[in-house]
């Protein structure tokens, strides 16, 4: 995958026409199931610190990104460290979690291929850090994406629209006709705040159907059609 500015137009050769331009997909706990990668990082972490997380703080921390995580669990703890070296400490814990393997979320990769299959480009839009999504990539397939937007490549990440907006403009595209994929309520608000039309798969924190969002159980029930129709029904 070559790495572009966030300046550069991807310019889109594919698409539906007149509908679906692209889908932009989140990527923990969405195309993989990393989510619990970040926890047991958390919680290892913060118990050797000696503090005990649970599962109220895990519904709290869970989409990122890790300047709003840090600022819950120090708030929470009281811990003495700061930022800066919480972020090196989970950041460390996870690569060395992601070197046994990262799964892929059920239906993740039939979606891609039929992406690929119908000429729909995709681009990854993820709260991690480029160094993380680097990593994942040679699992997920660099292949299957047209371009990558990392939170620390953007000024405001995850839930406000700059990824989002990021990724819309490097394929010249509008907002209305890219559909969000996500799933956590970080990831969807982010999507809304963009004018995308998004479909959320809730991993560990509930999402309730609203305006804009379809709310689906799992990745496998989302097909082209579905994209499509989201899509429709805005432009």
């Amino acid at each position: 995958m070559t790495t572009i500015s966030t300046a550069t137009t991807q310019r889109l050769d594919h698409g539906d026409g007149d509908g679906l331009q692209a889908v932009l997909l989140d990527m923990d706990g969405t195309l993989v199931d990393t989510e619990d990668f970040w926890w047991q990082s958390e919680v290892s972490l913060f118990a050797e610190l000696g503090y005990e997380l649970n599962e109220a703080d895990r519904a709290h921390v869970v989409g990122g990104p890790m300047s709003r995580v840090l600022d819950y669990l120090i708030a929470t703890t009281g811990v003495g460290l700061g930022q800066a070296e919480l972020t090196v400490l989970i950041n460390q814990r996870f690569v060395d979690l992601l070197a046994g393997g990262v799964p892929l979320m059920p239906g993740a990769e039939r979606l891609l291929n039929t992406l690929a299959a119908h000429g729909i480009p995709a681009a990854l839009v993820s709260a991690s850090h480029r160094h993380i999504i680097d990593i994942v990539l040679d699992s997920l397939g660099r292949h299957h994406f047209a371009f990558s937007v990392a939170g620390d490549e953007v000024a405001r990440t995850k839930p406000h629209p700059d990824p989002y907006l990021a990724a819309v403009a490097r394929f010249g595209a509008e907002p209305g006709r890219c559909v969000v994929v996500e799933d956590a309520p970080t990831g969807v608000q982010a999507g809304l705040a963009a004018g995308c039309p998004v479909i959320a798969v809730p991993s560990v924190a509930p999402i309730e159907p609203g305006p804009g969002r379809t709310v689906l159980r799992s990745l496998e029930q989302l097909d082209l059609e579905l994209l499509r129709a989201v899509v429709a029904a805005r432009v």
